[in-house]
């Protein structure tokens, strides 16, 4: 089934790490990008089915509760979305009071996911977070209260200064909250982040490659104790607790994305929303052509992006699944390749014959590792 996503721009303040499509939060020009949004979705809708919403930013726990629920609404009337869709608000820490909270509840968020980051109030200092460690241990209260039984917490990584005893403190920090799922990423420095300049002129570092490894490997060994699952490299959950929608990106999976620079991707095609939030609603209001970039995925891409994305995942890529759908025998064509992250002493990759998986140290090297699939195979 498709995943609905929704792009809202908005947010309080501009993160000195962040490279999403975003601006800072401007009341009269939400009150324009809504029905934009809203008349963006009747256009595209033709009754398929879906079961899945994601309302990501930008900072979308800045709209009212009433005005998501008119775009859930929307998406309901335009798409024959499931009963038991999962319907996922991100949301800022101190940008939720209960009655909000209840509010998005009732509205038809069915999924919480907060950007906490960092459980240090110095690091969150550092990144230029509004929120406070308590304040996001509040928030978490706060939505269990008002009724969200599937919350999601994200925390980064590898951040300026930390050690890897200040990044466990955050981990176990998180596991203290019991969220149902967890993101964990390492920060990457984009490369006209201001946080690179505040950096250069506090003489910030960041700890060295091989301390990242040890934070990623100490916070899985601590989130498995704790009764989470790997699914994904950088997520965890409670058992039927996966992200439905993220899934979508690494199963090819189709979905459409409404708003400024979403992406879509439906047969073999995929596409971006023009990125001005202005442009946006300026294309809208004269029934403009909002797709400013357009690719046909050739069977070859397809192939690929089936290979390394279904890497991704904890369980790996079935050979044969993949290798009968596209008539390719993938490991006659890639196995060369990939054979020395198996030789002996390496611990990196596991295949059995037809299921082929990183281990967790593979994981490190994902990049790597998968960019076999998207290189000349040997011959």
């Amino acid at each position: 089934m498709l995943g609905l996503y929704v792009h809202i721009p908005f947010c309080s303040a501009i993160c000195n790490y962040c490279n999403f499509n975003r601006g800072l939060f401007d009341p009269a020009l939400k009150q324009r990008y809504v029905p934009a949004l809203l008349d963006e979705i009747t256009r595209a809708g033709d009754g398929s089915a879906a079961d899945t919403i994601f309302f990501g930013g930008g900072t979308p726990s800045l709209l009212e509760p009433a005005e998501i629920g008119a775009i859930i609404a929307r998406l309901r009337d335009s798409f024959a979305l499931t009963a038991d869709a999962e319907v996922t608000l991100e949301a800022n820490p101190e940008t939720v009071t209960p009655e909000r909270l209840s509010g998005f509840l009732e509205a038809g968020v069915t999924r919480l996911s907060y950007g906490v980051q960092s459980l240090r109030d110095a690091e969150l200092g550092r990144l230029s977070r509004l929120h406070s460690a308590a304040r996001a241990r509040l928030a978490v209260g706060e939505a269990r209260a008002a009724g969200f039984t599937n919350l999601s917490l994200d925390l980064m990584m590898w951040l300026p200064e930390q050690t890897v005893a200040q990044w466990v403190e955050s981990v176990d920090g998180l596991i203290a909250l019991e969220p149902d799922h967890a993101s964990l990423y390492i920060l990457e420095l984009y490369p006209n982040a201001p946080l690179r300049e505040t950096m250069s002129r506090s003489r910030w570092s960041l700890a060295p490659d091989d301390d990242a490894a040890d934070m990623y490997l100490a916070a899985m060994e601590r989130l498995d104790r704790a009764g989470y699952g790997q699914y994904e490299i950088s997520n965890v959950s409670r058992p039927g607790r996966a992200s439905r929608h993220n899934l979508k990106y690494w199963t090819e999976g189709e979905w459409l994305g409404f708003g400024c620079g979403a992406h879509s991707t439906r047969h073999g095609v995929r596409w971006k929303n023009v990125s001005g939030t202005e442009d946006y609603i300026a294309a809208v209001a004269q029934q403009g052509r909002l797709r400013v970039e357009e690719r046909v995925l050739s069977a070859q891409m397809q192939l690929e992006e089936a290979l390394f994305t279904r890497m991704r995942l904890a369980e790996g890529v079935s050979l044969a699944d993949v290798g009968n759908r596209f008539g390719v025998d993938i490991w006659a064509r890639y196995g060369p390749s990939l054979q020395r992250f198996m030789d002996a002493g390496m611990d990196l990759l596991i295949y059995d014959g037809d299921r082929l998986r990183l281990t967790r140290s593979g994981m490190l090297l994902a990049n790597e590792i998968v960019a076999v699939f998207i290189e000349p195979p040997m011959r």
